[in-house]
């Protein structure tokens, strides 16, 4: 790769579809973009992407490094497993300090890091996830439809949820480890969908071993009952990344950066795009956030160019 300079007009922090869709726009504007990717994505553990026309089923590695190559003839720098640890305000722009101490300056900032999910300290979780527990039917629901499906409910509106994930399978029981009142209503809603509602705790997740790595088999209850399952969902808590946190722009009530109509953040010239500002995640969303962003930010950054006088480098 080429040598980075150390000026920019755009640092993108954050290397997954959201990152990498902004990075292509700025690039076809001839905007100097450098895009530093962590190197850990979320969906490391998942086989394929799904629900993105052109790229449905497309491994998560095989989509970053097409679109990497993509990046490629508009000049855009790829900083791979590399880690920014603090974006500092620089007079009208940014000093964005990478691990190891270098710093880049810029005049615009996206965060494109998506969200850490904070997985329960349940036997067996940690290894099931990305492979038999998800978080989106849209994502992973074709793949194992008509399966039996848990969903573990930890809050009221997972309730809700359950409803809809009959669109998938109608095998469903709802466990809610007994840390919810359900309404008579609810429960009879419930019913009539055919969703068993399971109240006792869950002791660990039963898993088996196959070609294909481990997959779920039943859940197995305090009392010792295994309720046989091969998928599981779940919503665990989000958190964002240290990054952002140290930023402190502001976040909404559930904890996602707040955006406005041109998706900037709190912070004037700090933009923020895909997973970490919503709770509506997926590739194709997180794309085309991205995408959007990329557009908003470069339109600021013409209209600054036009009224300084400044031409785009050739």
């Amino acid at each position: 790769m080429r040598t980075v300079p150390e000026q920019k007009d755009v640092v993108i922090i954050g290397g997954g579809p959201a990152g990498l869709s902004a990075a292509l726009m700025l690039g076809r504007a001839r905007k100097q973009v450098l895009l530093c990717d962590g190197g850990s994505p979320r969906n490391s553990a998942a086989e394929g992407i799904h629900g993105f026309v052109t790229r449905d089923g497309t491994p998560p590695q095989e989509f970053r490094r097409i679109a990497r190559e993509q990046l490629a003839p508009y000049g855009v720098d790829i900083l791979l497993d590399t880690r920014v640890t603090a974006v500092e305000r620089l007079g009208a722009g940014f000093r964005v300090v990478l691990a190891g101490g270098r710093s880049v300056e810029c005049r615009r900032v996206l965060l494109a890091t998506g969200m850490i999910d904070e997985l329960p300290d349940l036997p067996g979780y940690r290894e099931l996830w990305g492979r038999s527990i998800f978080q989106c039917p849209y994502c992973h629901g074709w793949e194992v439809k008509d399966r039996p499906w848990g969903l573990l409910a930890t809050a009221a509106p997972a309730l809700d949820f359950a409803l809809f994930l009959t669109g998938w399978s109608r095998d469903l029981v709802v466990f809610t480890q007994g840390l919810l009142d359900v309404p008579a209503e609810q429960r009879q809603r419930l019913e009539r969908a055919g969703v068993r509602l399971e109240t006792r705790k869950i002791l660990r997740l039963a898993a088996g071993h196959g070609a294909h790595g481990a997959h779920l088999e039943a859940l197995e209850l305090e009392d010792g009952t295994r309720v046989a399952r091969e998928v599981l969902f779940a919503h665990p808590p989000q958190r964002q990344t240290e990054v952002v946190q140290r930023l402190g722009v502001a976040l909404d009530e559930q904890g996602f950066v707040r955006i406005n109509e041109h998706l900037e953040t709190s912070l004037p010239g700090v933009h923020a795009a895909g997973d970490l500002t919503t709770r509506i995640q997926g590739a194709s969303m997180a794309a085309g956030a991205g995408a959007m962003a990329g557009a908003m930010m470069n339109h600021a950054l013409n209209m600054e160019n036009a009224a300084a006088g400044l031409w785009p480098e050739s």
